[in-house]
C-alpha cells in the first residue's frame, strides 16, 4: 500500500491539510465448537451411539463420493438431541473432525421454523464470514457456504430439530469428507440418509437415568437406589421417555424430602398425567403439542380416535372402525408414523403408540368419543360372536357366515385379544354396559381354549358385576357360569363351587332348565376338584336326568364323561369305563369330534387305572389325533402327559421320559408354564439311573382329566349400536 496521496487534479482556494485513516481488518470470529452441553444422566443408548459413531467414522466410509447424512428420528422427548450431541462430542474427541463442529437448531416444529436461508446465514457467520459479505440470494449463500467448507478440514454439521427435507438440503456440504447429523420427529427418508429411529428407553436404562441425573443434581441423593421398586414404577409412569424422566428428576431435586413413591403415586392418581410432567421449564405436553399442531385436521382427529383403542396395539381394521366412514386411512396412519406419533406394532397390520402419546391424544380429542367407542364395541361383539359360533360349530348345523374355518376365527381372536379384553372393562360406564357384557360372555370359550385364564376371570367378573348392577339376571347367570369355569381351571375350586351355585340358583329362579342342567354339571366339576367326589356324582346325576328330560343328547354325553371320571376316582373302574364308552358313542352319533376327543382321553385314563395299558395307549392315540386336528394345544399336552404317566405305571421309564418331555414342550405352546415345569420335573426324575433300593418305584401322580365343558350358552343378542 502507498502512503502517497495525489491532489494533482484538485483546485484549492485556501490552506489544505491531507488526512489519511487506516483500518486493519481483523478476522471474523468463528463458532466451530458450538455444541450444547451433554444431557445430564445420559444413558441407555449404547447400541444407537455405536451406530452413529460408525457412520461418522471417516475410516469406515472414506470411499464414498458423496457427503454422508445420518438422520436420528423419533417422538418428541425421546432424546434425539441428547444422542446427537453425545455422538458429536465422541466424534470430536476421537479427532475425526479437526475442522470443527457446527450446530444449528432449526426449530422445525415451532410456529415459525428457521428457514434454510436463515440457517445458512447463521452457519456462514459461524464459519467467520462477515455479515456484509454474506450474499443476498439463497443460492449465492449456499454456494459461499460450500466454498468455505471446501477450504477446511473435515467438519461435522449437526442440524437439530428439522421438520422437512427442505430445511436441510441447502445445508449439505459439497465435500465427501464432511458429515451431517440431522435430528427430526419425522423420518425424512427423502434425504437419502442413514436412518436411525429412536424408541423409548428400556426399563433398566430409564432407572439408571433417574439415578444418574438425580445424583448430578445432588451427589448424596440416594432416593432412587433406596426405593428401587418405586423408581421402576416412576420410570414406567414416565413411559421410559427421557424428557419425562428428566422432568421427574427435576421435581425430585426441587423437593429433597419427597419420597420417590410419593411422586410415583402423584403421577399414578393424577387425572392428567401430562400436566404433572411439567417442571416449569419443560413439559411433555408441550413437546407433543408441537408435533400435533402441524398435523392436518383429519390426521389430528385420527390420532385422538386411535388413542381410544382399548388394546396396546391397534389393527388397521379397528382403526377404520374408530375413524368412521370418513377416516383418512391409510394415508393418515402413514402420516402419523412419519411424525413418530404411531409406529408399526409387533403384529402385522397393527400399530401402537407410546402411553404418553395415547394420553395426549385422548385429551386432545374434540368430541365423538362415545360414538367411536360404541362403533368399536358393536364391531367387536359382532365379530367375536361370529368367531365363537365357528368354534362351537358341529357338522349338520348351519354354517357360520363370517369365518369360513376355525383357523380364521382363532386368528382373528388372537390378533384382537388384548383389545377385546380391555374393551370389556368399558362395561363399568353405562353407555357401553350392555354390549360390553355380551362381548364378555362370548369371549369365554376362546379365552379358556387358549388358556388366557386370568383374562377370562377378569372379563367374567366385570360382566357379572355389571349384569347384577343393571338387573340383568340372565346375563348375570351366564357370567357366573363362565367365572366358575375359569376359577375351576386355575384350581380355585371353592370359589368355583360358589359361582356355580349362584348360577344354578339364578337358573332355577328364572325357570331356565337347560341352564340349570349346565349349572349342575359345572358344579360337579368344581366339587370334584375340591375332593368332594360323592357330592360331584350327585350333581352329575342331577344334570344327567335334566338333560334326559330335555332330550339333550349332547348334554347327556358331556355328563357321562364327567361322571366316568368321578367313578374312576371312587375306585369303580368298570363303571367308569362304561360311562366313557357311553359318552364316546353319543359324541360320535352327534358328529361332535371335540367332545369325542375328551371321551377317548378319559377312557384312556380309566383303562390305564385298570391296568389295561395297551388299550389305554390306543385310546390316548385317538384323542391325540383329534386334539391336534382342532389345534387344542392344552388337550394335546394333557394327552401326552397322561401317556407318559401310563408308561410310568407300566414300568417303561424310557417311554415315559420321552412323553413327559413332549408334554412339557406342548404345555409351553399351550400357554401353561406351570404344567410344563411339572411335566419336565417328572421327566427329570426318570432320567436318573435307577439303582436297586429294595423299595418299589414311586407311583405316577394322578392323571389330569379333561372334563367335558360345553360352550357357554349363547349370550342374549346385543343391540346393534353401529349406527349411533
Amino acid at each position: 500500500m502507498s502512503d502517497h496521496v495525489d491532489f494533482g487534479d484538485g483546485t484549492f482556494y485556501g490552506q489544505v491539510v491531507g488526512k489519511a485513516e487506516y483500518r486493519q481488518q481483523a478476522p471474523a470470529p468463528t463458532a466451530l465448537d458450538a455444541l450444547p452441553p451433554r444431557a445430564a444422566g445420559f444413558t441407555g443408548r449404547d447400541e444407537e451411539l455405536g451406530r452413529l459413531r460408525a457412520a461418522l467414522d471417516p475410516s469406515g466410509s472414506g470411499t464414498e463420493q458423496a457427503v454422508l447424512v445420518t438422520a436420528v428420528s423419533g417422538l418428541g422427548g425421546i432424546g434425539k438431541t441428547a444422542l446427537a450431541v453425545q455422538a458429536a462430542y465422541a466424534a470430536r474427541e476421537a479427532g475425526w473432525f479437526p475442522g470443527g463442529v457446527l450446530f444449528v437448531d432449526l426449530h422445525g416444529y415451532d410456529d415459525v421454523p428457521v428457514t434454510a436461508d436463515q440457517a445458512l446465514q447463521s452457519l456462514l457467520r459461524a464459519l467467520g464470514v462477515e455479515p456484509e459479505h454474506i450474499p443476498a440470494t439463497a443460492d449465492e449463500r449456499a454456494g459461499l457456504y460450500r466454498s468455505e467448507l471446501a477450504e477446511r478440514e473435515a467438519v461435522l454439521i449437526v442440524a437439530d430439530n428439522a421438520s422437512s427435507p427442505e430445511q436441510v438440503r441447502p445445508l449439505l456440504p459439497g465435500g465427501a469428507r464432511h458429515r451431517v447429523l440431522v435430528t427430526s420427529r419425522d423420518r425424512l427418508p427423502q434425504l437419502g440418509a442413514r436412518l436411525l429411529p429412536l424408541d423409548e428407553l428400556t426399563p433398566e436404562a430409564a432407572y439408571e437415568l433417574l439415578d444418574r441425573a438425580l445424583r448430578i443434581a445432588e451427589p448424596d441423593d440416594g432416593r432412587i437406589a433406596a426405593e428401587r421398586e418405586a423408581a421402576a414404577r416412576l420410570a414406567e409412569l414416565c413411559g421410559h421417555l427421557p424428557l419425562a424422566l428428566q422432568i421427574a428428576v427435576a421435581l425430585l431435586a426441587e423437593d429433597p424430602g419427597k419420597p420417590v413413591a410419593e411422586l410415583a403415586g402423584d403421577l399414578a392418581t393424577s387425572y392428567d398425567r401430562l400436566a404433572a410432567l411439567d417442571d416449569g421449564h419443560r413439559s411433555v405436553r408441550a413437546a407433543f403439542e408441537l408435533s400435533y399442531r402441524r398435523l392436518p385436521d383429519g390426521h389430528a382427529r385420527l390420532l385422538s380416535l386411535l388413542a381410544l383403542a382399548p388394546g396396546p396395539e391397534v389393527s388397521e381394521e379397528v382403526a377404520t372402525v374408530l375413524a368412521g366412514p370418513a377416516g383418512p386411512l391409510p394415508a393418515g396412519l402413514k402420516a402419523l408414523a412419519r411424525a413418530h406419533l404411531v409406529e408399526r406394532g409387533n403384529t402385522p397390520g397393527c400399530w401402537r403408540m407410546h402411553d404418553l402419546v395415547r394420553a395426549f391424544g385422548a385429551a386432545a380429542g374434540s368430541g365423538g368419543t362415545v360414538e367411536a367407542r360404541l362403533r368399536l364395541l358393536a364391531h367387536y361383539y359382532r365379530f367375536a360372536d361370529a368367531a365363537d359360533d365357528r368354534l362351537q360349530w358341529l357338522p349338520g348345523r348351519p354354517e357360520p357366515e363370517r369365518f369360513a374355518t376355525r383357523a380364521e376365527a382363532l386368528a382373528w381372536l388372537d390378533r384382537e385379544r388384548e383389545g377385546l379384553v380391555a374393551a370389556v372393562q368399558w362395561a363399568r360406564e353405562e353407555p357401553y354396559a350392555d354390549t360390553a357384557v355380551r362381548l364378555a360372555l362370548c369371549l369365554s370359550r376362546y379365552l379358556r381354549w387358549r388358556r388366557h385364564l386370568d383374562a377370562e376371570i377378569a372379563v367374567s367378573a366385570v360382566a357379572q358385576e355389571t349384569a347384577h348392577r343393571r338387573g340383568d339376571r340372565e346375563g348375570e347367570g351366564l357370567a357366573w357360569n363362565n367365572l366358575g369355569l375359569a376359577l375351576w381351571a386355575v384350581g380355585r375350586a371353592a370359589e368355583a363351587v360358589d359361582a356355580h351355585i349362584r348360577d344354578r340358583d339364578i337358573c332355577q329362579e328364572r325357570g331356565d332348565r337347560p341352564g340349570e342342567a349346565l349349572a349342575w354339571n359345572h358344579l360337579g366339576l368344581a366339587l370334584f376338584e375340591s375332593g368332594r367326589t360323592g357330592d360331584a356324582m350327585d350333581a352329575y346325576v342331577r344334570a344327567r336326568e335334566l338333560y334326559r328330560e330335555l332330550g339333550d343328547r349332547e348334554g347327556e354325553a358331556m355328563v357321562w364323561n364327567n361322571l366316568g371320571s368321578a367313578l374312576q376316582a371312587a375306585d369303580r373302574p368298570q363303571e367308569a369305563i362304561a360311562a366313557h364308552i357311553r359318552s364316546r358313542d353319543l359324541r360320535q352319533d352327534l358328529g361332535d369330534r371335540h367332545g369325542e376327543m375328551a371321551a377317548w382321553h378319559n377312557l384312556g385314563n380309566a383303562l390305564s387305572g385298570d391296568g389295561r395299558i395297551d388299550e389305554a395307549m390306543e385310546a390316548y392315540g385317538k384323542a391325540l389325533v383329534i386334539a391336534a386336528e382342532f389345534e387344542d394345544r392344552y388337550a394335546v399336552a394333557q394327552t401326552l402327559d397322561n401317556m407318559g404317566m401310563a408308561h410310568q405305571d407300566a414300568r417303561r421309564p424310557a417311554e415315559a421320559h420321552a412323553y413327559y418331555l413332549r408334554a412339557a414342550d406342548a404345555y409351553i405352546r399351550a400357554n401353561a408354564p406351570r404344567e410344563a415345569v411339572e411335566a419336565r420335573a417328572r421327566a427329570d426324575a426318570l432320567s436318573v439311573p435307577e439303582e436297586p433300593t429294595g423299595t418299589s418305584a414311586p407311583a405316577a401322580p394322578p392323571a389330569r382329566t379333561p372334563a367335558s365343558v360345553p360352550p357357554a350358552p349363547p349370550p342374549p343378542g346385543a343391540p346393534d349400536t353401529a349406527g349411533r
